[in-house]
């Protein structure tokens, strides 16, 4: 097992993101260990594992934190970032490993639920995030909500957009079974065309290549590849569960909790009628469908969501600086 590191200048001149690159290490050196003969090399905790991510507003500011999904990276909310930011609030906006300038592993056995949720819990703990408010999309759910259901005293609002916490105890759409297969049988992945794919609006050359731009080969896209296959789509699915217990916490979570779904997703469609229906934080705020958006609504109405997601995190800051 290798670890890949896109290189730089395949994002060079990307239209729209000139943000400065940070970086965190999200390995472990404490539980890094050789390599015995009953391991395998996925098992093995590397000591360096660096994430990227984009930190934009002043230090002292509310913090916003964005997470992406599958195949996106923090390209994804280049507009949405520099709205917030213009609102005054300090928008942090990772590359999950696998993602975007993040190290990516050229097997997939290294990337599983439990891990993307580890290396995200060391980038919030190593940055000190508290008083965190929300936006999630996509995978950027799956893992952000996992978070608020571990850590509910570090949130201090939510917006779910086209998002879910799957337990597998209710079936899937076809849609997303045949997502699936497609991940594991086309070559090459064709990143760009999946992300056009869950659009309405039409991808210019130059945004395309933005989001081709951190995979140079098949190798770097294992992670892209496992995403589709870790989403717990059966009742004994490993995370199922953790995904279960998760949604007790959540069901006690009183902080604002917003929709933003679109009005053009078929796989991710009702799903925000399930958050309004069982978590507290959920009354009472302004839900919203946003019309013309596909699933990647950052990209066809990333205004719109921004615009809403504001407005529920400007009153949770006014509620808080009351208390």
């Amino acid at each position: 097992m290798k670890i890949l590191k896109t290189p730089p200048e395949r994002f060079l001149a990307l239209p729209g993101y000139s943000f400065q690159a940070r970086y965190i290490n999200v390995g472990s050196a404490d539980n890094a260990q050789e390599q015995s003969s009953s391991q395998s090399s996925s098992d093995i905790e590397p000591e360096e594992l660096m994430m990227h991510y984009v930190d934009y507003g002043d230090n002292e500011a509310p913090v916003i934190l964005m997470l992406h999904g599958e195949p996106t990276w923090s390209y994804l909310y280049r507009k949405m970032i520099c709205i917030a930011e213009s609102h005054g609030f300090r928008v942090i906006a990772p590359d999950l490993i696998g993602f975007g300038k993040s190290d990516k592993f050229d097997d997939q056995g290294a990337y599983t639920y439990a891990k993307h949720l580890l290396w995200l819990e060391r980038f919030i703990e190593s940055l000190g995030l508290d008083n965190i408010h929300l936006i999630c999309q996509d995978w950027g759910g799956l893992l952000g909500l996992r978070m608020v259901a571990k850590f509910p005293e570090r949130f201090a609002a939510v917006v779910a957009a086209n998002t879910m916490l799957p337990t597998g105890d209710y079936e899937a759409p076809e849609a997303f079974f045949k997502w699936q297969r497609f991940s594991q049988e086309v070559n090459p992945f064709p990143v760009s065309q999946v992300i056009q794919n869950a659009t309405v609006k039409d991808l210019i050359p130059e945004v395309a290549a933005a989001y081709d731009a951190p995979f140079p080969s098949e190798e770097y896209k294992c992670g892209v590849r496992k995403f589709p296959l870790l989403v717990p789509t059966q009742a004994d699915d490993v995370e199922s569960q953790n995904n279960r217990d998760a949604w007790k916490i959540l069901s006690t979570f009183n902080k604002p909790f917003m929709t933003a779904f679109s009005d053009s997703d078929p796989v991710t469609r009702g799903g925000d009628a399930i958050f309004q229906k069982l978590i507290p934080g959920c009354r009472g705020q302004a839900h919203v469908t946003l019309k013309g958006g596909g699933h990647f609504l950052q990209e066809d109405v990333g205004q719109d969501l921004i615009n809403a997601a504001l407005t529920c995190f400007k009153s949770a800051v006014k509620s808080n600086s009351k208390e």
